[in-house]
Protein backbone atom coordinates (compact mmCIF):
# COMPACT_ATOMS: atom_id res chain seq x y z
CA UNK A 1 0.00 0.00 0.00
CA UNK A 2 1.22 3.35 -1.05
CA UNK A 3 0.13 7.05 -1.10
CA UNK A 4 1.37 9.99 -2.68
CA UNK A 5 0.68 13.33 -3.29
CA UNK A 6 1.20 15.78 -5.64
CA UNK A 7 0.90 19.20 -6.13
CA UNK A 8 -0.22 20.80 -9.58
CA UNK A 9 2.36 23.06 -11.67
CA UNK A 10 0.36 26.35 -10.43
CA UNK A 11 0.19 25.44 -7.38
CA UNK A 12 -3.47 25.01 -6.43
CA UNK A 13 -5.08 21.15 -6.45
CA UNK A 14 -3.55 18.62 -4.20
CA UNK A 15 -3.68 14.55 -6.21
CA UNK A 16 -3.58 12.17 -3.32
CA UNK A 17 -3.28 8.90 -4.72
CA UNK A 18 -3.79 5.76 -3.00
CA UNK A 19 -2.22 2.40 -4.05
CA UNK A 20 -3.51 -1.04 -2.60
CA UNK A 21 -5.92 -0.98 0.48
CA UNK A 22 -7.74 2.24 1.88
CA UNK A 23 -8.32 1.44 5.50
CA UNK A 24 -7.26 1.81 8.98
CA UNK A 25 -3.57 1.01 7.96
CA UNK A 26 -3.86 4.06 6.04
CA UNK A 27 -4.63 7.02 8.33
CA UNK A 28 -0.77 8.13 8.69
CA UNK A 29 0.19 8.31 5.41
CA UNK A 30 -2.74 9.97 4.64
CA UNK A 31 -2.95 12.41 6.59
CA UNK A 32 0.84 13.39 6.09
CA UNK A 33 -0.47 12.95 2.27
CA UNK A 34 -1.88 16.47 3.10
CA UNK A 35 -0.71 17.74 6.32
CA UNK A 36 2.72 18.18 4.95
CA UNK A 37 1.78 20.35 2.00
CA UNK A 38 1.87 24.14 2.40
CA UNK A 39 -1.61 24.34 2.04
CA UNK A 40 -2.05 28.40 1.70
CA UNK A 41 -1.93 28.15 -2.14
CA UNK A 42 -4.48 25.18 -2.64
CA UNK A 43 -7.79 25.46 -3.72
CA UNK A 44 -8.83 21.53 -4.68
CA UNK A 45 -8.06 18.41 -3.60
CA UNK A 46 -8.37 14.98 -5.63
CA UNK A 47 -8.40 11.64 -4.18
CA UNK A 48 -7.25 9.27 -7.19
CA UNK A 49 -8.47 5.23 -6.26
CA UNK A 50 -7.50 4.26 -9.79
CA UNK A 51 -5.15 1.96 -7.88
CA UNK A 52 -7.57 1.25 -4.55
CA UNK A 53 -8.09 -2.32 -4.31
CA UNK A 54 -10.20 -2.36 -0.67
CA UNK A 55 -11.89 0.50 0.64
CA UNK A 56 -13.50 0.50 4.16
CA UNK A 57 -15.38 2.81 6.72
CA UNK A 58 -12.31 4.12 8.48
CA UNK A 59 -11.24 5.15 4.67
CA UNK A 60 -14.79 7.29 4.70
CA UNK A 61 -13.70 9.01 8.12
CA UNK A 62 -10.61 9.65 6.58
CA UNK A 63 -11.50 11.47 3.96
CA UNK A 64 -14.08 13.27 6.43
CA UNK A 65 -11.41 14.16 8.43
CA UNK A 66 -9.40 15.72 4.81
CA UNK A 67 -12.42 17.53 4.09
CA UNK A 68 -12.81 19.24 7.74
CA UNK A 69 -8.47 20.28 7.06
CA UNK A 70 -9.63 21.25 3.20
CA UNK A 71 -12.12 23.86 5.16
CA UNK A 72 -15.67 21.90 5.88
CA UNK A 73 -18.69 22.87 3.75
CA UNK A 74 -16.38 25.19 1.32
CA UNK A 75 -13.83 22.28 0.78
CA UNK A 76 -13.26 21.50 -3.18
CA UNK A 77 -12.51 17.84 -3.29
CA UNK A 78 -13.21 15.67 -5.87
CA UNK A 79 -12.82 11.97 -5.94
CA UNK A 80 -12.26 10.25 -9.13
CA UNK A 81 -11.48 7.08 -10.78
CA UNK A 82 -13.78 5.13 -8.47
CA UNK A 83 -14.74 1.64 -9.18
CA UNK A 84 -18.27 1.11 -9.49
CA UNK A 85 -18.26 -0.76 -6.31
CA UNK A 86 -16.89 2.42 -4.16
CA UNK A 87 -19.52 4.57 -6.34
CA UNK A 88 -22.13 2.50 -4.82
CA UNK A 89 -20.36 2.60 -0.93
CA UNK A 90 -20.31 6.40 -1.84
CA UNK A 91 -24.42 6.94 -2.80
CA UNK A 92 -25.23 4.61 0.42
CA UNK A 93 -23.17 7.03 2.70
CA UNK A 94 -24.49 10.18 0.93
CA UNK A 95 -21.02 11.47 0.22
CA UNK A 96 -21.79 12.65 -3.30
CA UNK A 97 -23.44 15.81 -0.95
CA UNK A 98 -20.16 16.32 0.30
CA UNK A 99 -17.59 15.52 -2.01
CA UNK A 100 -18.01 15.74 -6.12
CA UNK A 101 -17.32 11.96 -7.27
CA UNK A 102 -15.93 10.92 -10.55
Amino acid sequence: MAITSDVSSDGKILKISIDGRFDASSLDDFRRAYEEVDSNSLESYCVDLKDTVHLDGSALGMLLVLRDFAGGDNANIVINNCSPEVKKIFAISSFEQLFTIQ
